[in-house]
């Protein structure tokens, strides 16, 4: 459980999300995933990298859990500094990076998907930011790189979801295939491209990133400060805190 890593062949890294069962990751497991996403394009043998996940969905954000129960704002800070570091490790990799989402992916797994180089998603997967019912912003930075001006904020005011099939119609996912073939799509798109010089693919990654007309980790920072502010009025303590409860009562009538 966690974040793990594990070398397969020509040079492929997948990089794995487990936190169930939502996979909800905790301000630790932020930075943890930072690291190994870093290390695996550090890594001289590395080719490319496949972010992926187990469980119910890609990722369900923060651990709104931990940061209700942590008095003052360390637990905000926290964080929000991970998601940070773990979004630009995303952009950073010198290698390129193909996320197989798989479920939902919510808010911070938007953030890490909307950072990435190529997607692969189930036909059941769906994206969304439900940041704005939760008191806080943040991931819009990165909404846009799968959407439209337009429709990202449609989805951003409303906290509505978008399916794997509108996003393949916009062209940021290049392929929607069963779950039970995530893995085995996300794979072959890895190996066609480690089949390519490597020195030639490192390169085509830090050209590409220095042509890149936004700049991810300073437009994401410039919305966070949003969501410290929003903070210091309370309200997104009622938010995350209705949110919670709703969540835990929805639990209670299904059992």
């Amino acid at each position: 459980m966690g974040i793990s890593s594990s070398h397969t062949e020509n040079g492929i890294i997948e990089v794995t999300i487990d936190y169930p069962p939502v996979n909800a990751i905790p301000s630790l497991g932020w930075f943890e995933l930072a690291r190994t996403i870093t290390t695996a394009g550090e890594d001289p043998e590395a080719r490319v990298v496949i972010l992926r996940a187990e469980n119910r969905g890609f990722c369900a954000g923060v651990d709104l859990k931990e940061m209700q129960r942590t008095e003052g704002y360390s637990a905000l800070i926290a964080a929000n500094r991970g998601c940070a570091k773990a979004f630009a490790a995303v952009y950073d990799c010198e290698v390129p990076v193909i996320a197989a989402v798989n479920g939902f992916c919510l808010g911070g797994g938007v953030g890490l998907v909307g950072n990435a180089d190529i997607i692969v998603a189930s036909d059941d997967a769906t994206f969304g930011l439900p940041e704005v019912d939760r008191g806080a912003l943040g991931a819009a930075t990165h909404l846009a790189r799968l959407v439209p001006q337009h429709l990202m904020r449609t989805l951003y005011y409303t906290a509505r979801n978008v399916s794997a099939q509108t996003l393949h119609h916009h062209g940021s996912v290049i392929e929607v295939t069963t779950r039970a073939r995530l893995d085995d799509a996300a794979r072959e798109i890895a190996k066609e491209i480690a089949k390519k010089d490597p020195t030639v693919i490192r390169a085509a990654k830090e050209a590409i990133n220095g042509i890149d007309p936004q700049r991810v980790h300073q437009s994401y920072r410039f919305e966070q400060g949003f969501t410290f502010e929003l903070n210091l009025t309370g309200v997104s303590d009622h938010a995350r805190q209705a949110f919670l409860d709703g969540n835990h009562a929805r639990q209670a009538n299904d059992s």
